[in-house]
């Protein structure tokens, strides 16, 4: 494992959409005034070549998100793989990701992705009527046919790719039509990303989590008392969201779709450390990379108080060690409620995201995570399947096999119940 990871955002904030639910488009409010959010080729060349050079390990790989990355035109991406092939020291791969909304996407942009092997992800929320909710443009205008189009021209293409599904209030109700629907366009590799944001009462301004000290340029901390957006999903919700797809897989699709979170909970009963953050027992590896060189503990904890300093002033592996991150990432284990301590799940998710720990704990301590009722519901659903599919993995049984295997461990529980 590297010793951090960066996200790169060489637009920042800006997009071509207004997503109703978009935690990132509020950032322009820490750069006031600034109207060209391109990263320069001094500050993407000074991250190419640090980035490179702090890790030791066989591939490196590059994650571009934004706002809207492809904003900034193939030019600065062709400029950006001449950078990796001139700093990349014999013996080591690179690797690209992207991850887009897919309304740019053409045939040229295919084309390019496709040859120099970009794995995108693209974002889209379900059939139509649950992406349009809250994935709209500048004008207020839907979305879901110009990014259904730039998926289908992934697939055309044989651009390797995964879609990133935003789980909020309304799709959670619809699992299997989601699940389906992907599946259905050529999804092979499913995320589930739950949607949590809360609000300060100013229009157009999120709560920041309760350690990030204020939101983005605002004195307001959030704290447990900020309100949960109406488009969040709910704790519960979420848990039976991913029970309904997880049900579904175990009995068609295993070895044929890759959804991530059972990929990372199979992984982990297999003795695998978790490879999503979120999961980890200690976070402050995933760094975030402003379109200026400015570096953040976290993308989700892009404000003034989690800015660690800027690449052009202190060189990248400084700035990712320093005292204050390395206390950022323990206090995830620190910081964990007594429920917390006392629960038979907790070797799984670590009390998740420190982001979505603002519920007030019972005992009065540090608060608990909003999606609590949901993880315990999805990890005991799940938990004899997974255990029987890591001893089958281990073994090292085809897939078929596990499918047969999985099929009457299925029936098992069904009869125990």
């Amino acid at each position: 494992m590297p010793n951090f990871q960066l996200l790169f955002k060489p637009i920042g904030p800006r997009c071509n959409l207004a997503c109703k639910y978009c935690y990132y488009l509020e950032k322009e409010r820490l750069y006031a005034g600034t109207r060209d959010f391109r990263m320069t080729d001094e500050v993407l060349e000074n991250a190419i070549r640090q980035y490179i050079a702090a890790l030791d390990v066989p591939e490196i790989m590059f994650a571009w998100q934004g706002g809207e990355p492809l904003l900034l035109g193939l030019d600065f991406f062709r400029r950006a793989l001449e950078l990796q092939r001139q700093y990349c020291p014999p013996g080591r791969r690179i690797s690209n990701a992207i991850q887009t909304n897919g309304t740019l996407l053409n045939a040229q942009w295919c084309g390019f992705l496709r040859e120099n092997a970009f794995l995108v992800g693209i974002s889209i929320d379900g059939p139509r009527h649950l992406h349009d909710q809250y994935r709209l443009d500048k004008g207020g205008q839907p979305t879901f046919s110009k990014a259904l189009h730039g998926l289908e021209l992934l697939v055309e293409h044989g651009v390797e790719f995964n879609t990133l599904t935003v789980v909020q209030r309304q799709n959670a109700r619809q699992p299997l039509e989601v699940y389906r629907f992907l599946k259905h366009h050529g999804s092979r590799f499913m995320q589930f990303i739950p949607l949590v944001e809360r609000g300060t009462g100013s229009a157009g301004v999120l709560a920041g989590p309760p350690s990030a000290g204020g939101d983005a340029g605002a004195p307001k901390a959030g704290g447990t008392d900020a309100p949960v957006m109406p488009w969040s999903v709910e704790p519960l919700a979420y848990g039976e969201f991913l029970c309904a797809i997880f049900d579904e897989w175990v009995r068609n699709d295993v070895g044929e779709v890759y959804v991530q979170m059972f990929e990372v909970l199979l992984a982990m009963h297999v003795g695998l450390p978790a490879a999503l953050c979120v999961f980890a027992e200690t976070c402050g590896k995933g760094l975030a990379l402003e379109h200026n060189g400015d570096l953040y503990a976290c993308d989700h904890y892009v404000y003034p108080g989690h800015k660690l300093g800027n690449i052009l002033a202190r060189p990248l592996a400084e700035l990712a060690n320093l005292p204050q991150q390395i206390a950022f990432g323990e206090a995830k284990r620190e910081q964990l409620p007594r429920q917390c301590r006392a629960c038979e799940v907790l070797w799984v998710c670590h009390g998740e995201c420190p982001k979505h720990r603002f519920v007030q704990a019972q005992d009065g301590g540090p608060p608990q995570n909003y999606l609590c009722p949901g993880y315990k519901r999805f990890f005991t659903h799940t938990a004899p399947y997974i255990r029987r599919l890591a001893e089958l993995v281990r073994a090292g049984r085809p897939a078929a096999n596990i499918m047969l295997e999985l099929s009457r461990q299925e029936r098992k529980v069904r009869r125990k119940k």
